[in-house]
């Protein structure tokens, strides 16, 4: 526990402390004044995170203009807090870590001398991006807005949608250095206590200087980071996905600073669910689902699948396609193997440039790269053409499920690997593999692989397929019922 620097009685001296321990910091402001009492005062604000009208209007103005009571320092402070400041959001201050943390914050503090108490004003007039649809979660009938960096947009885009007294908000400050302000984010009539009291109790356990992003936190808040490449916490940019969550009995997590949202427990179903299949007619969302589990299974499993068959067991293939394998495999130079990581690797490649540049050179890239592998590769015999279309489809098969892009492209090239070396038998082996890798998660106590195992009938009506909102309106589905899970288990 950090040891607290209380403020000086002085004006004077609190102003120094600030000075030196900043040093000389040109964003650093104060402005002094003398009231009609004769009391000296100031105001402490960082350049450029303060609105300065509603600073002049609110605070500085009916300050300098006030009539004060007569009396000591303390009589002064407390009558300017109660009587003379027009801001709804105050805090009262007693050490130098606090003032700190509240001024770069985009509070203006009022010192008042010889008092040993500031007193913290919100008057954030910082800019920022403004409310747009995401671009990592696209949908075409639903809402547009999307999450932003500052934190109090954030938590009013969620109060806008769930409008009950339910819905609470706990605020704390992380990181030794950043001091960056999250907010958990939960139904108090739904939520499980224990899981509730587990994230809080990670979250002060983080030991971090800087919490620039998303990641520093999920990290912390899974149970097995060395052990799976599966994320068993959400994360997303939507409200209205946000909203769903949270009405299921989860905890969101908002961090200042940036746009992406945690959300604690995560199952693995939930990357197969968009907020489109919510808009859709329930046979069409559920034949979308099905398309992305299919695509799951394609992605993962398909250029193994292939490089086995080619390499142990040639005779699945029909015989006009085996002969056309066997033509393309014989004309180039590499193994079956070494081709399609090749090919693998260069359009991992391909993927990150298109990435990273802006956007009108990415889709250069796109272009250049399919025009130059796709073709003058093929037909200068480096690659085959069935090889080509394997890649391909699993390609467009990963986008399918972004979410987890990262687990299935390196489970992707283990699978090539194992098929090269085992076939058939290999793939069998992976595959038991990663369903008892899967299947041994849990996030806070919530099976990962739930509701199909343990099975649930009841959440089976929101995975698999998608039942209609009248029935999902009737009984919700909560996934903080970790005993219904136990005892489900059990039986």
């Amino acid at each position: 526990m950090k040891t607290k620097t209380p403020l000086f009685k002085s004006l004077q001296r609190n102003i120094d402390y600030m000075k030196s321990q900043l040093d000389g910091s040109a964003d650093f402001t104060v402005k002094d004044f003398t009231l009609k009492n004769d009391v000296k005062c100031a105001v402490i604000t960082m350049e450029g995170l303060v609105d300065k009208n509603t600073l002049g209007q609110s605070i500085l103005n009916p300050i300098i203009s006030g009539d004060m009571p007569c009396g000591d320092s303390k009589n002064v402070y407390e009558y300017i807090s109660k009587n003379i400041v027009a801001i709804s959001e105050t805090k009262d201050i007693d050490c130098f870590e606090d003032a700190f943390v509240m001024s770069m914050s985009g509070f203006a503090l009022i010192c008042v001398d010889k008092y040993d108490k500031m007193l913290a004003c919100g008057v954030q007039g910082y800019s920022y991006r403004s409310i747009a649809e995401p671009e990592t979660e696209i949908t075409q009938r639903g809402s547009r807005e999307g999450f932003v960096e500052p934190i109090k947009i954030n938590m009013t885009l969620l109060r806008r949608r769930i409008k009950s007294p339910a819905l609470k908000f706990e605020q704390m400050q992380i990181g030794t250095l950043s001091n960056t302000l999250i907010c958990m984010c939960y139904l108090s009539d739904r939520v499980d206590k224990k899981i509730l009291e587990n994230i809080k109790q990670r979250l002060n356990d983080i030991d971090c200087e800087n919490i620039l992003s998303s990641a520093y936190i999920a990290e912390y808040l899974e149970n097995n980071t060395r052990t799976t490449m599966f994320s068993t916490v959400g994360i997303s940019e939507r409200p209205d996905a946000v909203c769903g969550k949270i009405s299921e009995g989860r905890v969101a997590i908002l961090i200042d600073g940036t746009p992406s949202v945690l959300i604690a427990p995560y199952l693995f179903c939930e990357s197969f669910q968009t907020m489109d299949d919510y808009c859709e007619r329930p046979f069409y969302a559920t034949f979308s689902r099905w398309l992305k589990y299919l695509a799951f299974f394609i992605a993962v499993f398909t250029p193994g699948l292939y490089v086995s068959a080619v390499i142990f067991n040639p005779e699945i293939f029909p015989e006009q396609m085996l002969t056309k394998i066997a033509l393309s495999v014989a004309d180039t130079p590499f193994p079956i193997v070494w081709e399609v990581l090749i090919i693998h690797f260069i359009y991992e490649i391909m993927r990150e440039a298109g990435l990273r540049l802006p956007r009108s050179l990415g889709h250069a890239v796109s272009i250049v790269g399919g025009l130059v592998i796709g073709d003058a590769a093929v037909s200068a015999g480096l690659i085959g053409a069935p090889t080509l279309m394997v890649v391909a489809l699993t390609a467009i098969s990963s986008y399918v499920i972004p979410d987890i892009y990262g687990p299935v492209a390196i489970l992707r090239l283990i699978l090539i690997i194992v098929a090269g070396f085992s076939g058939l038998w290999g793939i069998v082996t992976g595959g038991a593999l990663i369903v008892i890798s899967i299947c041994s998660l849990k996030s806070y106590g919530v099976p990962f692989t739930a509701p199909f195992a343990p099975f649930m009938k009841q959440g089976m009506r929101d995975s698999f397929i998608r039942e209609s909102i009248k029935k999902l309106s009737k009984r919700r589905y909560l996934v903080n019922n970790t005993k219904g899970f136990e005892e489900n288990a059990q039986n």
